[in-house]
């Protein structure tokens, strides 16, 4: 290829990386608070560093948008084997947690040696995940890896990646170094311990999306608990260790009532075919008798419901987060929160379809009065920043489960891109609240007024990321809201009620705009009254190559959203169909006073690809793993 083809063929992502560069070097002059043309330019010029990691940002974004759009038109072979590198889920998984156990191992006086490692290994992960975007995502499980781990048990090492973990799983990858980054300039104490807490709980978040065995998702699932912990109660706020002691203990209340559902679905399992298993493509074929089926969803759902969180389980998240340091907040509203909203989908209505399914209606009552109105409401009465994009974040995940609940097409999709939209907004947020919070050590709104005169770079982001967070078009949340709300109005699960659901809904998109925009009104606009406010330094270097990364993907997926929803449709579709016919079954086979196995004819082959293979001699042999782990022959 020579020179001018390569030109030809990357000129998007050359014009994007020459754009980037040409940040404006003429700052505003700011002559109204007092400020010295010379010495505002010496303090608001971008630098070369600024103006290269903007370039490289934009530039890798041009590349990754053009090989997303390549590979949707690549057309799929029927029965064609994709090339599926067997062992990737093992490095997305396995790499920051070797990499947590080598930062023990480093002197903790080498604070450039430790940010650095942490920064690279989480850099190299994010980049190995893209490896996911070359598989064309069909239905059934992708990359699928598959060892006896504890055969006496039934216990198997099963991840896999479907079209509806894909996103999430880059997501993780694509937050987790944003926030390490920006922590590294606010933490400067035990950083040892801070680099240790990021890479585990990366490691741990991934796990957890891919894991198809369920004592395995357990062990992720509990794993994810112990750096959260250390964040909110070692780098937390003053009330750090109330707040740390709350999300563990409303956390751990939920797991152990999802574990006792395990055992006995296990049990079950065991009592039905003779061998102990926790794999969840064999737990799926389950029909347990209508009233265990009842405890076991509730005792998963509470669990998620929880960590989403779903009112009235919600009250342990807005203290965790105005504790929590920035990082923190990101990483637990980004990603940790999705895991409820996933593990939901993922579990809850794919063990026990026929609960999921009765009780779509009341559940969708409870989303759009406890979590869309109620957070919109109090979010709006806030007059502590981080707290309100606290309550924001119970309000929009809100529509998440409404999607789930009305169990549609559209609004499963767009629930899962709603996943990744409040990651990326809502992240943004929690990271602009820590900007202002370092430089004033308040975030009480009465204390700013004004600042869009001295920070103009700050404000121009702030107001970006709430058009985003508020559902404007051309942004990400608009996408994910609309097929939410349009799917919501069609859903045949929430029957005569969808409508007043539908209102319900479209009336929490307006309170969003109402307490998000006057919060932007009180801080930035009107007069700079508050003399502490008058010479606040702009957005620094560091905090512009943190901020540009989620600034950028709120355009591409709002201009975009294609380019994510084609890869999770087949998926979306498959899940769907299932949750139809196995829900239907499942009501037909509960009327026995008896669990009973589905037969194997109500799932379709690529989903029950992977499931153990039982031999007369043995807990389950390694055929399958054998053929599948590789997710190709």
């Amino acid at each position: 290829m020579n020179i001018f083809s390569m030109l030809f063929r990357y000129w998007p992502a050359i014009a994007a990386a020459a754009i980037a560069a040409m940040v404006p070097s003429a700052p505003l002059k700011l002559r109204a608070v007092g400020k010295d043309e010379a010495d505002d330019a010496a303090a608001s010029a971008p630098t070369t560093k600024l103006r290269v990691g903007l370039a490289i940002i934009a530039g890798l974004t041009a590349l990754a948008v053009q090989a997303l759009v390549t590979g949707a038109d690549a057309p799929v072979p029927d029965g064609a084997a994709h090339d599926e590198w067997r062992h990737l889920l093992n490095v997305l998984i396995g790499l920051p947690l070797v990499g947590a156990v080598a930062v023990l191992f480093m002197p903790r006086q080498m604070l450039s040696l430790l940010r650095g490692f942490t920064l690279a290994v989480l850099g190299v992960g994010f980049i190995a995940s893209l490896w996911l975007l070359a598989t064309p995502m069909t239905a059934g499980w992708h990359f699928q890896y598959i060892r006896h781990w504890i055969p006496a048990l039934g216990v198997r090492y099963h991840v896999a990646v479907d079209g509806i973990s894909l996103w999430l799983v880059v997501l993780t990858t694509f937050i987790t170094p944003i926030a390490a980054y920006a922590s590294f300039s606010s933490i400067k104490t035990r950083i040892k311990e801070l680099c240790f807490a990021f890479l585990l709980l990366q490691g741990a978040m991934i796990g957890a999306f891919l894991a198809l065995d369920l004592f395995l998702f357990y062990a992720f699932w509990e794993l994810m608990l112990v750096p959260m912990y250390l964040m909110i109660g070692i780098w937390g706020g003053a009330d750090k260790i109330k707040a740390a002691v709350k999300f563990f203990l409303y956390t751990m209340a939920g797991s152990v009532l999802m574990l006792g559902a395990m055992i006995y679905l296990v049990w079950a399992n065991q009592k039905l075919t003779g061998h102990l298993s926790w794999d969840y493509l064999a737990l799926s074929r389950v029909a347990l008798a209508r009233p265990m089926q009842m405890v076991c969803f509730w005792a998963f759902s509470i669990a998620f419901f929880i960590k989403v969180p779903m009112w009235p389980v919600h009250t342990w998240l807005p203290d965790a987060h105005v504790q929590a340091p920035t990082g923190g907040s990101v990483i637990l509203a980004a990603v940790m929160l999705k895991l409820g909203t996933y593990a939901y989908m993922r579990f809850s209505m794919g063990l026990f379809p026929g609960p999921a399914s009765s009780l779509s209606a009341n559940l969708a009552g409870v989303a759009i009065l406890g979590g869309i109105l109620y957070g919109a409401l109090v979010a709006w009465k806030q007059r502590d920043i981080k707290r309100l994009v606290a309550y924001s974040s119970v309000a929009h995940l809100g529509y998440v489960m409404l999607g789930l609940f009305g169990a549609t097409p559209s609004g499963m999709q767009g629930a899962v891109l709603q996943m990744v939209n409040h990651g990326i907004s809502t992240g943004a947020l929690f990271m602009l609240v820590g900007v202002i919070y370092d430089r004033r050590h308040t975030r009480e709104v009465g204390d700013f007024g004004g600042i869009a005169k001295v920070m103009p770079v700050y404000a121009t982001i702030f107001v970006i990321v709430t058009f985003s967070s508020i559902g404007v078009p051309g942004t990400n949340g608009f996408v994910g809201e609309f097929m939410i709300i349009s799917g919501t109005f069609v859903s045949e699960r929430l029957a005569n009620f969808s409508g007043i659901h539908t209102v319900g809904a479209a009336a929490g998109v307006i309170l969003a705009a109402v307490y998000m925009l006057g919060v932007v009104e009180k801080v930035f606009f009107g007069p700079l009254s508050n003399p502490k406010n008058k010479h606040l330094p702009d957005l620094t270097v560091r905090e512009s190559l943190a901020l540009a990364p989620l600034v950028l993907m709120i355009f591409v997926i709002g201009f975009a959203p294609n380019l994510f929803l084609d890869r999770m449709k087949a998926s979306v579709d498959a899940f769907h169909t299932q949750f139809r016919t196995v829900s239907g079954q499942t009501v037909q086979f509960s009327l026995e006073n008896a669990a009973q196995l589905l037969p194997e004819e109500t799932f379709s082959p690529a989903f029950l690809k992977g499931a153990p293979v039982y031999t007369s001699d043995s807990t389950g042999d390694d055929s399958g793993a054998k053929a599948d782990a590789g997710g190709a022959k």
